[in-house]
């Protein structure tokens, strides 16, 4: 670990009651359980209504590159409101956008107005922002020896919105003809409310005199190897992660595949999204985070082997589930060395400049996906997922090496 954590400094983090951080962890956990079928939703069915809707078919997966567009450009907004005012307010804020989002979206479908469920998308992807951030606040008031832990059991929340999504699809699809998907949009906004009830309850510390200031410079913070490497690996592993998981439920239905296929391969994707949070902590406190990191890295390179080896159902369905567990392992253990990277009075500021970092450059992977899935089939998508992670390797081996020399020369 960097000699930047509060312990080192002298800036010790304000610790919460063990009721108020179970209290916490539950309402989090619940709250990305339900605020994670916003995503899902998304994902399930924004390339097949922009399909539908584009008035050029190259446009299909737009509302999908759109959704990361508004993730990437409301993270630091988002960061702002968490640091002056408290990260439950801004919680509160981007499930109002959740909320708009979803009726937005039935108006869309209901006008046959592309623009509009772009716009739709945009908000879908403010409230997808502000669940990024229910991961750190996790670990807020918790004893740093046990944040780990705290950010992998909200992150299990997830699972549940693997079930939820894809079922929410399913169920609402079909009800209320002629405009399919309308009524999902409708039930997705209801999910949406009621995480916001969920997370009126949550319990975090006040924003203090120094955490509004910020801390030393960012640039200051961004120049350590083990931020930069953090920044790394997670960006690649969540581009990755939605440059696939963008272009499979089309390149499903392209290759003759059933909606209902698509929907359970997304469902399952999402479970094994979050399903390994459960035990992911654990294994980032026994390993530690960089070998965590790794392990993720080098099951996303098998998923993509596995989606080049065929095109039925069982391998897109592999492909997606290999590549949900290979995301969890990098993403929570890169979010892991970003909680590593930071003092207590930076926190807000640190954490909004990864995700911002991390979901910038998401987009341009989510634009490049329906590009490439349009132009050259599903085949060039899986191929070109080697590159980025050949990359992030490198920058893992490289930061490992130094830190190791570093506390050697320390020892």
């Amino acid at each position: 670990m960097t000699d930047t954590t509060g312990a080192a400094i002298g800036h010790a983090p304000r610790e919460l009651s063990d009721e108020a951080q179970r209290g916490n962890i539950a309402r989090l956990s619940i709250a990305q359980a339900l605020a994670g079928a916003n995503s899902v939703v998304a994902y399930a069915t924004g390339a097949i209504v922009g399909n539908s809707l584009a008035p050029d078919s190259r446009l299909a997966t737009l509302p999908l590159s759109i959704f990361v567009v508004g993730m990437a450009a409301s993270i630091l907004p988002v960061g702002a409101i968490a640091r002056h005012h408290g990260r439950r307010t801004a919680f509160l804020v981007g499930t109002g956008a959740g909320i708009l989002a979803g009726l937005l979206a039935t108006l869309a479908v209901l006008e046959s107005s592309f623009w509009l469920f772009c716009v739709a998308t945009f908000l879908g992807g403010a409230y997808a922002a502000v669940v990024l951030s229910f991961r750190f606040a996790a670990a807020d008031g918790v004893d740093a020896t046990r944040r780990a832990r705290a950010v992998s059991l909200v992150m299990a929340g997830g699972v549940a919105a693997g079930v939820l999504g894809p079922q929410l699809v399913t169920l609402t699809m079909d009800a209320w003809p002629p405009y399919t998907f309308a009524a999902t949009y409708i039930a997705q906004a209801a999910v949406a409310l009621l995480s916001m009830g969920v997370l009126a309850g949550v319990r975090l510390p006040k924003p203090t005199a120094a955490e509004i200031a910020g801390g030393r410079p960012l640039a200051v913070v961004a120049r350590q190897p083990r931020f930069i490497t953090a920044v790394i690996c997670g960006a690649v592993s969540y581009m990755l992660m939605n440059f696939l998981m963008t272009a499979a439920p089309l390149a499903m239905k392209l290759c003759g595949l059933s909606q209902q296929s698509a929907n359970l391969g997304i469902q399952w994707h999402v479970i094994a999204m979050y399903g390994p949070s459960f035990f992911t902590g654990r294994l980032i406190t026994r390993f530690g985070a960089s070998r965590v990191v790794a392990g993720g890295l080098v099951l996303m390179g098998v998923s993509a082997l596995v989606g080049l080896a065929g095109i039925d159902v069982a391998h897109f369905w592999l492909t997606l589930v290999l590549l949900g567990v290979g995301w969890n392992f990098s993403f929570i253990g890169a979010s892991t060395l970003v909680l590593e990277s930071h003092r207590p009075d930076e926190k807000t500021r640190v954490q909004a400049l990864n995700d911002f970092i991390v979901f910038g450059l998401m987009t341009i992977g989510s634009f490049v996906s329906g590009s490439l899935l349009s132009a050259y089939g599903w085949n060039v998508v899986l191929a070109a997922s080697f590159l980025p992670l050949a990359i992030a390797v490198v920058a893992l081996m490289v930061t490992t090496r130094v830190h190791r020399a570093t506390e050697g020369a320390r020892a």
